[in-house]
């Protein structure tokens, strides 16, 4: 199955659930490293299995402790590279710093280009990730870089589990910034599409926000909310509420990254929702048990095949059409099984 190099998957402590499902689908055990603190909050990594000359995916997110976890994932691949690993990729779903991909005042920062060039000193070779929000950062890499994305994933979600969508549904971005992507979806699925445009109320940046539809109609329609990031839930609050006031149907909120930290999801329950739908590149399990209406689709399916297909040399394009629609849809905490019958 593998090239006569090994493959050897490493996690650190952001989402070792994910790590884990993508090692079960792989059919390769976890190597062995322990990760942990000094007293005085510097990280140690102890790799507990030889990887040299061998081809190491290293899977860490940016969620939670994000500072924390992304010096566990440079420290892990230095000590890849100074272990002799023939290449090292990092499987990052959850890009760190990605909001920080243009200079959009005075003196501020491109963070996001200064994270990728961590990474490429650390020892990285190649980066595997999900849904960047701004494509441009792959840009900022002199080393490649696969940008995988869940639309596939979402559009198997829509054409199995929300009904309706084919005679009166409609895909909605919740900002002008959106409209690439909804227009995409919407014209894979063959329906209309809206965009929301916000604005605020008066004058001053204190002002409070509000929205407007500036294109679409929306009256009686089942809408089908797509952003790629959820964080504090204020836009997906004035959307809802937005789309329920000029006549919505039903309202489905479909988002690729699921950060939420700072949204309370009790408030997230009681929003004129039908479904909150994102990925696990962030550990959803134990907001699932606060909100009913969260649900997680799995991306291990697309991450597993991305590492097959990269460690045996093969194209990754595959996975950005049907393939991701038919194969690897599954969603967790649900009864909704894999099309293809294999559990995860």
């Amino acid at each position: 199955m593998y090239h006569n190099n090994g493959i050897r998957i490493l996690a650190g402590n952001s989402h070792p659930e994910l790590a884990q499902a993508v090692a079960e689908r792989l059919n390769v055990p976890l190597v062995p490293v322990t990760v942990r603190k000094f007293s005085n909050g510097e990280t140690s990594v102890k790799i507990s299995e030889s990887v040299r000359d061998e081809d190491v995916f290293i899977i860490q997110s940016g969620c939670n402790d994000v500072n924390d976890h992304f010096m566990e994932l440079l420290i892990l691949i230095s000590a890849c590279k100074t272990a002799s690993a023939r290449r090292i990729t990092a499987v990052i779903p959850c890009f760190p710093y990605a909001r920080m991909d243009k200079k959009d005042k005075s003196r501020a920062p491109i963070t996001a280009k200064l994270v990728a060039n961590m990474l490429v000193v650390a020892g990285c070779d190649h980066v595997i990730t999900m849904d960047l929000h701004a494509s441009q950062i792959q840009g900022f890499f002199d080393i490649p870089v696969d940008n995988l994305f869940s639309e596939p994933l979402m559009i198997g979600y829509i054409k199995r589990q929300i009904e309706g969508w084919e005679d009166n549904g409609i895909v909605v971005s919740p900002d002008a910034g959106g409209a690439k992507r909804v227009t995409a979806i919407a014209d894979k699925l063959g329906i209309e599409f809206a965009l929301i445009h916000r604005k605020r109320k008066g004058k001053s940046l204190s002002a409070p926000e509000a929205m407007e539809i500036l294109v679409g109609d929306v009256r009686d329609k089942v809408c089908i909310l797509v952003d790629d990031m959820i964080d504090t839930g204020s836009t997906l609050t004035l959307a809802a509420r937005t789309l329920r006031e000029k006549g919505a149907k039903a309202i489905y909120a479909l988002i690729s990254h699921g950060l939420l930290s700072e949204a309370n999801m009790s408030l997230i329950q009681e929003l004129p929702i039908e479904r909150l739908v994102v990925t696990n590149t962030i550990p959803q399990s134990q907001r699932q048990t606060i909100c009913s209406k969260l649900l997680t689709i799995d991306i291990s399916p697309m991450i597993a095949e991305s590492i097959r297909r990269t460690h045996n040399g093969e194209s990754i394009s595959l996975l950005f059409g049907e393939w991701a629609e038919t194969t690897g849809v599954h969603t967790i905490g649900d009864r909704w099984e894999s099309v293809d019958g294999v559990p995860l």
